[in-house]
């Protein structure tokens, strides 16, 4: 039972953040130009791609969930695949994590330097 309730709070600490994370960074894209029509498709399909990662992470963790507080409140054993499930939606997660849910980094000022030029 520990097993299971440590399944759900490892689904609950990262993929979830991670999920909203990613909902913020789904239609960011730096250096994307509206002008050209290759830009537009590519932009397309990789907002279609992000949405369908966020879409695998909320039904593998909706059914993680599900399956662990089902299996703790009958107090069974956690079927095999549910442990699948969860590194499926862990490395998942991080990808999203690594990929578009982070902020955008601002370019770094240089520095002026004290001496007159």
């Amino acid at each position: 039972m520990l097993v299971d309730l440590l399944v759900a709070a490892g689904v609950v600490l990262f993929p979830l953040p991670a999920l909203v994370m990613g909902a913020r960074g789904l239609l960011k894209r730096p250096g994307y130009n509206p002008d050209e029509p290759s830009d537009r498709v590519s932009y397309v399909l990789l907002v279609l791609l992000r949405a369908l990662v966020l879409l695998l992470v909320l039904a593998l963790s909706a059914v993680i969930l599900v399956s662990t507080i089902g299996a703790a409140i009958r107090e069974v054993q956690l079927h095999g695949l549910v442990y699948v499930f969860f590194a499926l939606d862990v490395l998942l997660a991080l990808l999203i994590v690594l990929s578009f849910g982070r902020r955008e980094q601002r370019p770094v000022r240089r520095r002026a330097t004290p001496a007159a030029r």
